[in-house]
């Protein structure tokens, strides 16, 4: 790569100072930085289901100003069953209004995640029914829409890049909860080195305990 006569990433000086001022003095090609490069109007075409983005829009806007709660993880982003229900739990009891985008794990190593096609199959019994009143499950969602929603009014991540640059950019409170890949040195930056989140987790290491619903 030495060979190369620039490198351009998606971030900016204001985000990242320390890491741009070392690259800048490392033996590496110029680095660029031009971020942040966003698509705010999010990738629709990602998701033939309008009716269901639609039906997410007007429950939002329902919602009083900053007072929902967003957990999302990601296209690729799933959890096992018990940490689902864990979440749920916690959710009913904090009484919090939520939007939960809940997709299915991958079914084999080649596959990505899917939309449930019955939520009540890893959701507790009657929980859909319980938190109707506060909360709305579904599958994919329109990322960057949804947080550009006044409704919203924090957001549970799995810290993937382009979430980060896009929850930045809409100035909605972050909480860190890494799935996989760079997502925990992402978490970490943002936590402990820029103060802009607080941490549900750190670690998404194979092994580690479940999240629990007190938490």
């Amino acid at each position: 790569y030495r060979e190369l006569e620039g490198i351009v990433i998606n971030t900016f000086q204001e985000l990242e100072p320390f890491a741009l001022s070392s690259l800048s003095r490392s033996l590496s090609p110029p680095v660029y930085a031009i971020g942040p490069v966003l698509d705010l109007n999010g990738p629709i075409q990602w998701h033939p289901n309008r009716a269901q983005q639609v039906a997410i829009m007007q429950w939002l806007d329902q919602q009083p100003r900053s007072r929902v709660v967003f957990l999302c993880f990601g296209s690729m982003g799933s959890l096992s069953v018990p940490q689902v229900r864990e979440i749920a739990a916690g959710l009913e009891q904090s009484g919090q209004r939520f939007l939960w985008s809940l997709r299915e794990p991958p079914k084999g190593k080649i596959h990505l995640p899917t939309d449930y096609s019955n939520f009540n199959d890893v959701l507790s019994k009657d929980f859909l029914e319980r938190t109707a009143e506060i909360g709305l499950v579904c599958g994919w969602v329109p990322q960057v829409t949804v947080l550009a929603h006044p409704a919203i009014g924090g957001f549970v991540s799995h810290c993937g890049w382009n979430s980060i640059l896009e929850n930045l950019w809409h100035g909605v409170p972050i909480a860190t909860w890494p799935v996989y890949a760079e997502q925990q040195m992402n978490a970490f930056e943002m936590v402990r080195e820029l103060g802009l989140a607080v941490e549900i987790r750190l670690d998404y290491r194979e092994g580690s305990d479940l999240v629990r619903a007190e938490e």
